[in-house]
């Protein structure tokens, strides 16, 4: 190519460049509408539609879009961090108990985020109507994270409970190596002794062992739900005393496990493995868990919160 060839073609590229500067700064910056671009520019109105997106894919305009904060939102944030006892706080403006995995899949997002996880990383997940809406939602780029369930709940009729659904969801909206458990909530004693041979069920123990991250959830009191794992005998003398559970952990006010019929042959997570895993986050929304929130955080449940603004309020209400 000739050099006065080049030399045209780059004229011809400065020249273009500069009528998508002059469309966009009549209409971002003029307030003109596009018609008014058009009558302007001597051109129609699907070439303006057409250089204002060029304008944006050339990095002429740049727009930003701000979630608008609560009046508040930092300092209630840290009060309940302090508090709890916590590691962080990570809080969704308004009531989100209407579109849960909307509402907290940024805010879950960014606390995944802060965890760092790599390719081989073991990333727990735990059932429940939270976690498999969180789990629908994009929430990072998790290639190559190994992700794992935290209870047993192969039988039961609803996808929340069933964690290996969780699972599967989370792996296919947001990436990771699926690691499933076919094991009920609450096996047989027979099931339980065959189990213990299954190398599917082996790996999942040795994924809890592993693992650097937990994403639960916080029942809660066992009578108050409209839902519950089917092996849970939600109305025992003892569950009556439960203010809420973490991964089938059920606990009294002051965080300690309660013990039922058949909670010995509970296939989960025992209590002292998921405290040692390093980042636990644990996501809630409603102002009716706000005394399992703070059992549960009280008790070392987990180190990092996930909530929106209303429930953070109810918390700091609580004496």
């Amino acid at each position: 190519m000739e050099a006065t060839e080049v030399m045209k073609e780059a004229a011809a590229s400065t020249s273009e460049l500069e009528r998508l500067y002059r469309a966009a700064q009549l209409y971002y910056e003029q307030g003109a509408t596009q018609a008014e671009v058009a009558e302007q520019l001597k051109i129609s109105r699907p070439s303006v539609s057409r250089m204002l997106a060029e304008a944006r894919a050339q990095g002429i305009v740049e727009i930003r879009v701000h979630r608008p904060t609560s009046t508040g939102m930092d300092e209630l944030s840290e009060r309940l961090r302090t508090r709890l006892g916590l590691d962080g706080v990570h809080l969704a403006p308004g009531d989100q108990s209407e579109r849960v995995g909307l509402g907290l899949g940024p805010v879950t997002r960014q606390a995944l985020a802060a965890a760092n996880l790599r390719a081989g990383d073991v990333l727990l997940l735990a059932s429940g109507e939270t976690t498999y809406a969180l789990a629908q939602q994009r929430l990072g780029n998790f290639s190559g994270v190994v992700v794992a369930p935290t209870v047993g709940g192969q039988a039961e009729p609803d996808p929340w409970h069933q964690t290996n659904e969780v699972v599967r969801a989370f792996a296919a909206t947001s990436g990771g190596y699926p690691h499933y458990l076919f094991a009920p909530s609450m096996p047989s004693e027979a099931l339980l002794s065959a189990l213990q041979d299954d190398p599917g069920y082996r790996q999942v123990i040795a994924d809890w062992n592993s693992a650097k991250v937990a994403l639960v959830g916080i029942g809660a009191a066992p009578l108050s739900r409209s839902s519950i794992a089917q092996s849970v005998p939600r109305h025992h003398p003892n569950l009556a005393k439960s203010i809420g559970d973490v991964c089938l952990a059920f606990y009294d006010p002051q965080g300690n496990e309660i013990t039922f019929p058949g909670n010995e042959r509970m296939v989960r997570i025992p209590g002292e493995t998921l405290r040692a895993v390093p980042t636990r986050i644990a996501a809630a929304v409603g102002a009716h868990k706000a005394p399992s929130i703070i059992a549960a955080a009280n008790a070392g449940w987990f180190n990092i919160l996930v909530t929106d603004e209303a429930t953070a309020r109810a918390v700091d209400r609580q004496p």
